[in-house]
């Protein structure tokens, strides 16, 4: 795909002239490469429009060929060309259903307009959010019927981005479960064989490096096994926030809506991200009701809990709560041995079975550390040329070890927190309302979800109260009184929040 134009008059012929120019400048082979499926040139009046399929490598392509792109604009259109770099809702869809592989061969670059007179006129194509034909329907509820061969094999499955035709999605069969996403896991499968029914929305959230986004991506997978003949859409909610902005400055928001509201399931990234964007949440909001409206499945990933969420638009909390909401919490143990197994079956040297236990044991952090340990470990013993074993483990991530972050439960909240105030032990499991130890207590259940696996009904237990909305609404003041580094009046002083929360955190680690 190299061009993309608003008419069939004119604009062809020019927008072939800038290719040839481009080409004559970065050479077939990378044009090739780097334009000819990944992007498209549309002419708006005196401007030069470049669209790509995302928003990475929007900003890749501008640093690497912006300047290349400007001059042969110049040299086709005149100096008073404008260039921008913009992501193309319709070329997004578009790459992801090209498929490439990696053992495919870059496209060929086109050839200068007029040196070849036998080649067939070229179909023009849509503008930047142009009509796009009808989205296949959306799959039936409940019922799979018969089945086809899958859009793409099981093991591969390409983004739909332009960087990196090698990457594949990851998928719900290599999601290692435990006791801290077993639930979340469940629904995920749940919808991809029942998508609208029951769990719709699916909300998933979590710290960073929990897996919301591999369940995520998970589920599209699934979808596009399942359902080879369904359309659904994945995106971040920065790429939402993108093409809406871009819609409304090109004046097609019909478009947009068209392009995510007659999709057969849309999953969403970091729905955070639009917390202090309340156009793009109302714009959400709508599309949001329409599918789920229509029996369309809904899947979003957040980084809390849609009551904690700061400024996000309580009607969008409320539709949020209205379908299953589960929450991913930093691995134990055993899942952390499971996961550190699994990133060990790549290339590099083999790491014995008790190198692996003794990581387990001493690293408590998420995800992409347990992997950054995996790959620390090998790489020393590759420069090194030593075998791997316990002592070059601790070794080569020395520094990581020291840092990590100690296991802790709630009752060592309770006392580290009884301690810093001078409070006696039990002072926050009692049923005193008074502010000296109100307080205290929120500040305790903050933590606890911080630096527990602990659920809000366990934390409630521990500090007496009857319910679960107890500690979400303790754990939602103190996110307050963070953000503005409140002063609170407590034990024999006054202290800022971030202040008392850091002294709390280092009696934990004694």
């Amino acid at each position: 795909m190299s061009a993309r134009v608003p008419s069939p008059t004119g604009t062809d012929s020019l927008a072939r002239k800038l290719e040839s120019a481009v080409v004559a400048r970065i050479g077939a082979a990378r044009y090739g490469l780097w334009f000819q499926r990944h992007t498209a040139f549309v002419f708006a009046g005196r401007d030069l429009v470049v669209c790509v399929a995302s928003t990475n490598f929007q900003d890749w392509l501008e640093q690497t060929f912006g300047e290349v792109v400007r001059a042969a604009a110049c040299e086709v259109c005149g100096a008073e060309t404008r260039v921008s770099f913009v992501v193309d809702a319709d070329l997004f869809q578009q790459a992801d259903e090209a498929k490439p592989t990696p053992a495919e061969q870059p496209a060929a670059a086109p050839k200068p307009a007029g040196k070849s007179p036998a080649e067939p006129a070229r179909k023009p194509a849509k503008t930047l959010f142009g009509d796009s034909p009808p989205l296949p329907p959306s799959p039936p509820r409940g019922k799979k019927g018969a089945k086809t061969t899958p859009a793409a094999p099981a093991e591969e499955i390409p983004r739909p981005t332009a960087r990196t035709a090698a990457r594949r999605y990851k998928l719900l069969a290599d999601f290692v479960v435990g006791p801290s996403n077993r639930v979340a896991h469940a629904s995920a499968l749940s919808v991809v064989e029942e998508p609208g029914q029951g769990a719709n929305p699916l909300v998933i959230h979590g710290p960073v490096g929990t897996g919301k986004t591999h369940l995520l991506e998970g589920t599209y997978a699934g979808f596009r096994r399942t359902w080879p003949d369904s359309k659904p859409c994945l995106v971040t909610a920065e790429e939402f926030t993108t093409r809406f902005v871009q819609a409304a400055r090109f004046g097609k928001q019909s478009a947009f809506r068209r392009q995510f509201r007659d999709c057969s399931a849309l999953l969403l990234d970091d729905l955070h991200f639009l917390a202090t964007k309340r156009a793009t949440q109302e714009e959400f909001l709508h599309t949001f009701d329409a599918l789920v409206a229509d029996g369309r499945q809904v899947v979003v990933t957040m980084d809390c809990h849609p009551r904690l969420a700061e400024e996000l638009m309580p009607e969008l909390a409320d539709r949020l709560l209205g379908g299953a909401v589960w929450g991913l919490l930093p691995p134990d143990a055993t899942t952390r041995l499971e996961i550190l197994r699994k990133k060990a079956t790549g290339n590099g040297p083999a790491i014995p079975d008790e190198v692996l236990k003794f990581l387990a044991q001493h690293l408590k952090g998420n995800v992409r550390e347990l992997e950054g340990a995996v790959n620390g470990v090998r790489h020393f013993a590759r420069v090194t040329g030593r075998v791997v074993d316990t002592p070059l483990a601790r070794e080569a991530l020395g520094d990581l070890l020291r840092h990590a972050v100690r296991a802790v439960t709630v009752g060592e909240v309770d006392v580290a927190v009884c301690a810093v105030l001078r409070l006696s032990v039990g002072t926050l499991q009692s049923k005193a309302r008074s502010w000296a130890v109100s307080h205290p207590r929120m500040l305790a259940i903050y933590l606890a979800r911080k630096h527990t696996s602990a659920t809000y009904g366990e934390i409630s237990t521990h500090f007496g109260a009857k319910t679960h909305s107890t500690a979400v609404a303790a754990e939602k003041k103190v996110r307050g009184w963070v953000r503005t580094d409140e002063a609170l009046a407590l034990g024999d002083r006054e202290w800022g929040t971030k202040d008392l929360i850091d002294r709390i955190e280092r009696e934990l680690q004694r």
